[in-house]
């Protein structure tokens, strides 16, 4: 049963293929994006998905064994080393403009799959040095005030208006982006405001996250720009963003157009499977440490990644987390496939 574990070593193929990106030149600085956006599509459309789940037995030995744990530790080292390894070559005189763009698109993947994905889930848990591998990790995104809005805004408002990273029925992911980005950092400012107010301090305190985040990224852009030279910083702030904006597409596609009743005024009912998207397709599955058993997470969100289950009454994507960003940079198509899906929910 634990030779479960081998088969997210998946995930391994992707700072592989990222490491060959910064190290060459040409089409080879797409390979990250190749093996993401062509070959896991294409698989997931070949292969059927698969809704199996762990026994109960099977989940208490799984829940706590180490190497599960293992593997999403080995994550953090390798996206920083290969952060670190982009920010050295990217200004190199002798790589020409479509070379540029090209790592830096391959690093802008990275800060989602391995930078946010994976802070994602070490966010959840509750120990002091899993939460800073998450922020750390956030770091690389410019994007740590996910921290404060995910674990105690999203979780609490999801599929409802008050979630700027629910996205609305017939809502352009375009529109959608600048409306989470923008709305998203705000809900964050005002919960840390009000964790300070009940603790009362101001929030000009220095235990406002807020603050610290904000400040942290600032000099993380100066240092690199001292460092390594404007050029550098630039790409580096590009690849930043694409990595924000590949999470906002993956939230888009996770809550399109679902919505929870309101059992009173000012209550909304409890959220359960079949107010996220899930996806079973197995590749996207691994690739992404289960990420698109979504529905699971968000019914019950401190479950480790390994037993996320599959629920029969959570509405299922017509193909996995990758096909289904592709088809939402769509919106015609997009809707014609989704919005006929929502209507049998």
């Amino acid at each position: 049963m634990f030779k479960v574990w081998p088969k997210y070593l998946t995930i391994i193929s992707l700072p592989i293929l990222a490491f060959i990106a910064f190290s060459e030149t040409g089409w080879k600085t797409l390979l990250p994006i190749i093996e993401a956006f062509v070959f896991i599509p294409v698989f997931e459309l070949l292969f059927k998905p698969d809704a199996k789940n762990v026994t109960e037995l099977e989940e208490q030995k799984l829940a706590n064994h180490p190497l599960y744990d293992f593997l999403i530790y080995l994550t953090f080292p390798l996206h920083l080393g290969l952060f670190i390894y982009f920010l050295l070559g990217i200004s190199n005189p002798e790589l020409t403009l479509f070379d540029q763009i090209g790592r830096t698109t391959s690093m802008g993947l990275l800060c989602g799959v391995l930078g946010i994905n994976v802070a994602h889930e070490l966010g959840h848990r509750n120990t002091w040095h899993e939460q800073f591998m998450a922020k750390t990790l956030l770091l690389t995104s410019l994007y740590m005030h996910f921290f404060i809005e995910h674990n105690r805004g999203h979780h609490r408002n999801v599929a409802t208006p008050e979630d700027p990273s629910t996205a609305k029925k017939n809502e352009w992911v375009y529109t959608f982006w600048f409306r989470s980005i923008i709305y998203s950092f705000i809900s964050a400012l005002q919960l840390e405001k009000q964790r300070l107010k009940r603790a009362k301090k101001s929030i000009w305190n220095l235990q406002n996250e807020m603050l610290q985040f904000i400040v942290i990224e600032i000099i993380t852009v100066l240092s690199i720009n001292f460092f390594l030279g404007i050029e550098t910083m630039l790409w580096f702030i590009v690849a930043a963003f694409i990595g924000a904006i590949l999470l906002e597409t993956v939230q888009y596609i996770e809550h399109y157009g679902l919505r929870r009743n309101k059992v009173n005024e000012n209550r909304y009912e409890n959220t359960n499977p079949s107010h996220s998207w899930n996806s079973n397709h197995t590749l996207g599955r691994l690739f992404l440490f289960e990420l698109s058993r979504h529905s699971d997470h968000h019914y019950q969100p401190h479950r480790k990644y390994q037993i996320l289950k599959s629920h029969n009454n959570s509405p299922q994507m017509p193909t996995g987390y990758p096909g289904m960003i592709l088809l939402s940079l769509m919106p015609p198509i997009w809707f014609w496939v989704m919005n006929r899906k929502l209507n049998t929910q």
